[in-house]
């Protein structure tokens, strides 16, 4: 990352009011210099104008040594270099402060004006000490000179350290516009980067939602119902060998297609379907692996479809073989929903069939299904379960995310989800899809 303003600004303090040592120590220096020229020129003051020259001299060092605050009071200075500019002294200060005024924040007319005062005294000063120089000394110049020289020794003594320092305050507040542009953008880098993380983070949760889901609902009906017939297997291997050899051959047939489903869902996890390197679990595209695991989920009836509603008969069968009692109610006419829809609607009865399986084993359900104008609605409702069944001996366990699972699939696609017992001391599941 770049070195930002707020870092620039912090390192290496300085004492008092210096951002740094070295400009300290160079202001320092210029004021020791500004010393000794404003002491000299006192002492030569002081003794044209007849005064003692210890006086003089001190003050030439009290008014030189006001360089020192020249970056915290840069107006101070430049109006002392005004006010001792008629004891010709301060020539130095004069300089050094007009740059620092010209430098620094303070609006431009409040500039214009000082560095004008500078400009007016130095000509004056500067037209009465020429004249003076070439009254003694007996040149013969013209008329011209005196003025000339005056103004030109006026204005290169204001203009240059003016210009000089009104270049350096704008590239001063350059570089540091840029600086906070700059810091700016890397902020805005950083919540980025957070957002995406959070981003990220977020898809890696519902890619595990997902895959865990349709695990749930391939695998969780099968194994049910391997799990009942075994029961029922259990129950009637002495007394009826025929049913029993039956039961055997669905536990077998269901346990086949269970392994299958699984295996392509697992060899999608392991590979990453096509990912041509895996540096670590986590390089593997969640996303990707979702879409397989979906795709793997829906092969249960059909190798190339998903599950549909025509298949709803063969889903009940499959209940009705293990020993449920359960009918079938279709009202209206069959349309051709997406597959995304039917999938859903598929899965929800499914899942609801297999709940009877575990908490309800025996009872009798009903399975309606509605084909509407705008929507389809599905409704599995099951009766009390008989006090001994001898499916109840299949004791099977429960995760409880088979309704969190129907409810996420029915809520996204906008429909409504809604479950619960019935007065009667059975249990109701009941969904509504958008047909669009």
């Amino acid at each position: 990352m770049t070195t930002t303003g707020e870092d620039h600004a912090a390192a290496r303090p300085g004492p008092w009011w210096w951002d740094r040592w070295r400009s300290a120590v160079l202001d320092v220096s210029l004021a020791f210099a500004s010393v000794v020229e404003c002491g000299a020129e006192g002492y030569r003051f002081a003794g044209d104008a007849g005064i003692p020259r210890a006086a003089g001299i001190v003050f030439g060092v009290l008014a030189g040594s006001a360089l020192l605050v020249r970056r915290k009071w840069p107006i101070a200075v430049v109006l002392v270099s005004i006010a001792i500019t008629p004891a010709q002294m301060g020539y130095l200060m004069a300089i050094v402060g007009l740059y620092t005024l010209a430098a620094s924040e303070l609006p431009r007319r409040i500039i214009g004006s000082l560095a004008g005062m500078s400009l007016v005294g130095q000509l004056i000063v500067m037209f009465v000490r020429i004249r003076q120089g070439t009254t003694r000394g007996g040149w013969e110049l013209g008329d011209w000179f005196v003025p000339f020289a005056a103004i030109t020794i006026a204005v290169g003594l204001t203009a240059p350290p003016l210009l000089l320092g009104l270049y350096v305050g704008a590239r001063r507040r350059l570089m540091e516009s840029l600086r906070e542009r700059a810091d700016s953008l890397e902020r805005e880098l950083q919540l980025l980067a957070e957002r995406a993380e959070e981003r990220a983070e977020w898809a890696r949760g519902e890619e595990r939602t997902r895959i865990a889901r349709e695990m749930h609902d391939v695998v969780a009906h099968r194994v049910s119902l391997m799990v009942v017939h075994a029961a029922a297997l259990q129950a009637v291997a002495r007394k009826d060998p025929e049913k029993a050899v039956k039961n055997a051959a669905l536990v077998g047939d269901m346990g086949r297609q269970a392994l299958t489903e699984l295996r392509e869902m697992l060899g999608v996890l392991r590979s990453g379907e096509g990912v041509k390197s895996v540096r670590s679990p986590d390089s593997v595209p969640l996303a990707a692996v979702g879409v397989a695991a979906a795709a793997a989920a829906s092969r249960a009836a059909d190798e190339s479809d998903g599950p549909c509603l025509s298949e709803l008969e063969e889903l009940i069968g499959q209940s009705a073989a293990a020993g449920m009692v359960v009918d079938l109610t279709v009202e209206g006419d069959a349309k051709d929903y997406g597959a995304d829809i039917e999938q859903t609607a598929y899965r929800v009865v499914q899942e609801a069939l297999t709940n009877v399986h575990k908490h309800a084993a025996g009872a009798k359900t009903h399975v309606r299904l509605a084909h509407r104008v705008s929507e389809i609605a599905m409704q599995v409702e099951n009766e009390p379960p008989p006090e001994v069944s001898v499916a109840s001996s299949a004791r099977l366990p429960s995760g409880g995310n088979g309704l969190i699972g129907m409810k996420e699939r029915v809520v996204a696609l906008g429909g409504v989800f809604v479950s619960g017992p019935t007065d009667a001391g059975g249990f109701r599941v009941s969904a509504v899809i958008p047909a669009a």
